[in-house]
């Protein structure tokens, strides 16, 4: 199979996974995310439950008041990313 890219902005992207990733070739960087989406898409058909609770857990924090506004969701996401796990 033979795949053409035209997009500029798209081979840039492939590009820049090869790069992170290491990969050696665009057919192991495609592998490489192929295989994580498989494993995103499986562990979402897998805990239906665990995803629907924290939904129902996130619209009762907004039916509270404690959202963020969104002219402070910035800040409050570079808040989250600088906290160490």
């Amino acid at each position: 199979m033979t795949i053409e890219i035209r997009d500029a902005s798209l081979e840039a992207r492939i590009q820049k996974q090869l790069q992170a990733t290491g990969s050696s070739s665009v057919e192991e960087a495609l592998l490489r995310l192929l295989d994580t989406q498989d494993e995103q898409d499986r562990w979402l058909l897998e805990n239906p439950d665990e995803i629907n609770a924290k939904i129902r857990r996130g619209i009762a924090q907004l039916d509270r008041g404690e959202g963020v506004r969104e002219d402070q969701l910035d800040a409050h996401l570079a808040k989250l990313k600088a906290q160490p796990e």
